[in-house]
């Protein structure tokens, strides 16, 4: 393990804005480059500072993705910003290594049935791919962090019931391949606020000192609440998608992220200062809805607004 973790700050808050990864995976139409670069722009001017911009994928199966070399190259030129992007197989990773990614975000699936549906190979083949990683990141780029991401860690569409403590294994198994943070993933919303809380405060026994991260999906309208759960167990790294945009392809009735302007005015209502400022997330909101017109954008925030005269954390 030799990537540095230290650009998530013990204690702080960080908000990961993850809609040109995962908030582009269903949809139909897309930004182009140009549009993306203004997304990236404005929610940096906005006080966003973690950004995960896209998967290393085949440009034939997924066109949104193909400019990814670009849009790394953006985030670099914008300074006191830090990039990840999905890897799923070895050409993923060799790319991501040779790249000017921040973070290599790997998957390992809480089922056997998701990850053959996501990746076509066994849980056990996945960590041994986490673990390839790991050794040529450390070959080639040991300022690289290997994040990786527990996908249907509260339950799953295809097999039903995940026993948590198959997850804490995968978590474990995960840092022994040299990942690190791990993250926990609902990819399908399954999860209410008990289930995150006592999962999330298990895992604090296998993440030691590691960074956790939580991604939660809005599925069955949970979402603003296992946020709020996360961080009253000390999840302190939340990914969250402009405009609650996302959902796996490979998972069953998956729908997208929870939306990243709400919870940043969660955060702040709890307590936890985001130095990201809301309501100017409404300029890369439009910037996203004109680039995709025929997509559905969700959010509260945006909906009514920011109330007068309150406090904010920061």
């Amino acid at each position: 393990m030799t990537g540095s973790s230290a650009v998530y700050t013990s204690g702080q808050v960080t908000l990961r804005e993850v809609g040109l990864r995962d908030g582009l995976q269903l949809v139909k139409e897309w930004p182009d480059t140009n549009a993306k670069r203004d997304w990236l722009d404005a929610e940096h001017q906005a006080g966003v500072r973690h950004f995960e911009i896209g998967s290393f994928l085949p440009a034939k199966r997924f066109p949104q993705f193909a400019d990814i070399s670009d849009v790394i190259q953006h985030v670099v030129d914008l300074g006191a910003a830090h990039s990840a992007a999905l890897t799923l197989n070895e050409r993923g990773v060799e790319d991501a290594i040779g790249s000017g990614i921040d973070e290599i975000v790997c998957v390992v699936s809480a089922t056997e049935d998701h990850s053959q549906a996501n990746m076509r190979r066994s849980r056990k083949e996945a960590l041994e791919l986490v673990r390839q990683a790991c050794a040529q990141r450390d070959a080639l780029a040991p300022g690289k962090i290997v994040n990786v991401g527990i996908a249907m860690a509260f339950g799953c569409t295809i097999a039903g019931e995940v026993l948590p403590g198959d997850v804490l294994q995968l978590a474990e198994k995960a840092f022994s391949a040299g990942a690190d943070m791990v993250g926990l993933a609902d990819t399908i919303g399954y999860a209410g606020p008990a289930q995150i809380e006592a999962l999330c405060r298990e895992m604090t026994r296998v993440n030691t000192d590691a960074p956790l991260v939580i991604h939660l999906h809005d599925t069955r309208g949970m979402g603003i609440a296992n946020a709020a759960a996360a961080l009253d167990s000390g999840v302190r790294i939340l990914d969250a998608s402009l405009g609650g945009l996302g959902g796996c392809p490979f998972a069953p009735g998956a729908t997208g992220n929870i939306v990243f302007e709400d919870v940043v005015f969660l955060c702040e209502r709890m307590g936890f200062a985001t130095n990201i400022d809301v309501e100017a997330l409404n300029k890369a909101r439009l910037i996203a809805e004109q680039s995709m017109p025929s997509e559905t954008f969700y959010g509260n925030v945006s909906r009514a607004g920011v109330p007068k005269n309150i406090t904010w954390a920061g």
